[in-house]
């Protein structure tokens, strides 16, 4: 696993997926190892609201963690930013890549190798999964000049105005040519597979709806059942491109309600003080992830405001897991996993978003009547053993069609438990 953020150091939902595979395919018999880039993770803290988060004994998880570091510090991610390449973690990847793996699966390369990472590889099996616009979109999503959905591609201007170094190689063909050493592109939503479809990348992309990873069994925790006050939960970053300021705002004029955000972010305290006086909304800062079942339990709904194109929203599965219906925005593909359980509601503008969150307060059964299809939804679809089946079902497809002696002797190390 090729990862640029890796708990505890990581921040936003990428960092707990790629544990999460990790530890599922430990606990099935293969053998994973994880790489990531710890300068990039202090890099972002800086400039982010990158924070250290739980992670339940990493140590003894059985997988193998391999934390970059370089005596230059934050000037290592950089140098990858603006190369594209690994820089100066060129060596350090070299050697970990001469091992004889089978199975090398990419995640989010920004910061721990850029493209260029991708030709390191000499496993049977290359895959990348898409957990954000990266390839295609220097500001990772779509979110452009810092206020609004990318509509027309400027993205020299818009990095200048959203703070992101112009990368001068993504001019360069550098991205086609670094992705022929892929196999296939994973994309966890069907809206994101056609962005990069369309984007003429040269490489298949296959849709894998992603999974709740580490959210405990409701069944077996001690989280309470929904207050009798309706109350409605945030849980992500409290950033513009979430939407939170417009929820928050919304939410304002809505005190018969309450409102819990948790999560953090560069509106933040902005908000706080801005909404001082409406007691109604209270702003909890960050919780660990170990945390969120509680949260998740006890809210009416969880509610997905995001403005800018989502890939696939972990937070929305986690709520599932609990029992708890979502009313989730229509970008990208923030409403995917809503439309096809219906348990919640997906909303297009604030007549459609206020419909949603009255019916939910207002009607208990309705609550109760979606929980327990967000349930059967996650049970259904989104659990660890079903992402795990399908994962390895597409790295057997791919062994068949490489080169027989090759992939017969790979496809035996896969079925007895592989090197990941």
């Amino acid at each position: 696993m090729v990862s640029t953020y890796y708990p505890p150091y990581h921040y936003g939902g990428d960092g707990v997926f790629v544990q999460g595979l990790a530890r599922a395919l430990t606990a099935a018999g293969h053998q994973v190892e994880v790489v990531h880039c710890e300068d990039a993770f202090r890099l972002a803290s800086r400039e982010s609201s990158a924070s250290f988060s739980d992670a339940s004994s990493p140590e003894n998880d059985g997988v193998i963690v391999h934390r970059l570091n370089n005596h230059c510090g934050p000037l290592s991610p950089l140098i990858t930013q603006q190369t594209g390449h690994p820089g100066l973690k060129q060596a350090a990847l070299r050697r970990i890549f001469a091992r004889n793996f089978d199975v090398v699966n990419f995640h989010n390369i920004s910061l721990v190798g850029g493209p260029g990472v991708l030709a390191l590889s000499r496993a049977a099996v290359n895959l990348y999964t898409l957990h954000e616009h990266w390839l295609i979109c220097p500001t990772h999503c779509f979110w452009k000049n810092r206020k609004e959905v990318c509509q027309e591609r400027s993205c020299i201007r818009c990095c200048l105005q959203s703070g992101v170094p112009p990368q001068l190689w993504r001019y360069s063909g550098l991205v086609r040519r670094a992705l022929r050493h892929v196999d296939v592109l994973l994309s966890p939503s069907v809206y994101t597979a056609r962005q990069h479809a369309e984007a003429g990348l040269g490489r298949p992309v296959r849709v894998l709806p992603t999974y709740a990873a580490s959210v405990v069994d409701p069944s077996t925790n001690d989280a309470t059942a929904p207050p009798a006050r309706p109350r409605f939960l945030f849980a992500g970053r409290v950033t513009a491109s979430k939407g939170v300021d417009w929820l928050v705002e919304q939410f304002s004029r809505l005190p018969q309600y309450d409102l819990d955000i948790v999560g953090k972010g560069d509106l933040l305290e902005e908000l706080k003080r801005r909404y001082a006086a409406c007691g109604w909304i209270r702003f909890r800062g960050a919780a660990m992830h170990s945390e969120m079942p509680g949260w998740y339990s006890g809210a009416t709904a969880l509610i997905v405001p995001s403005r800018a194109p989502e890939v696939f929203p972990l937070c929305i599965l986690e709520a599932f897991a609990c029992g708890t219906p979502a009313i989730a925005s229509a970008a990208g593909g923030t409403p995917e996993a809503v439309e096809t359980s219906g348990a919640g509601f997906v909303y297009r503008d604030q007549p459609g978003f206020l419909a949603a969150v009255a019916q939910l307060a207002e009607q208990p059964g309705l609550r109760g009547w979606l929980g327990e299809r967000a349930s059967a939804a996650y049970q259904r679809s989104y659990t660890e053993e079903k992402y795990v089946g399908a994962y390895l079902e597409i790295v057997d497809e791919i062994l068949r069609t490489k080169r027989p002696e090759r992939a017969l002797a790979t496809q035996a190390s896969v079925s007895a438990g592989v090197r990941s």
